[in-house]
């Protein structure tokens, strides 16, 4: 998936024009990935993770607002993303699929 999108943003910075957004299955694959990120891909994978998902509700959201909320949840770890972390990421995805995440991770408990 990294390499794919390494050339993919390449071939669009020839072009003059930034990279498209991660789709759904691009998010999927790099949510396994940060689970046990590879050392020299760690800053990469985070870059993707906060700029290259679109906010808000489509399918990539969906899967970015999940993998989040399963880390603030102590669900599933990443050693890029602590609990915290995963709450301010959650924090700035614009209204979508992390508004009922972040109102359940507001009751106590959590």
């Amino acid at each position: 998936m990294l390499q794919a999108y390494r050339q993919h943003a390449e071939e669009r910075a020839q072009l003059g024009i930034p990279p498209l957004s991660l789709n759904a299955e691009q998010t999927a694959a790099l949510c396994e990935l940060l689970k046990n990120p590879p050392e020299e891909e760690k800053e990469f994978l985070m870059e993707l993770l906060r700029d290259r998902i679109p906010p808000g509700v489509d399918e990539a959201a969906y899967v970015k607002a999940a993998f989040l909320t399963a880390i603030a949840k102590d669900e599933i770890t990443s050693p890029l993303i602590s609990h915290q972390g995963a709450v301010s990421l959650l924090g700035t995805m614009v209204g979508g699929y992390n508004v009922q995440s972040l109102i359940d991770l507001q009751k106590p408990g959590f």
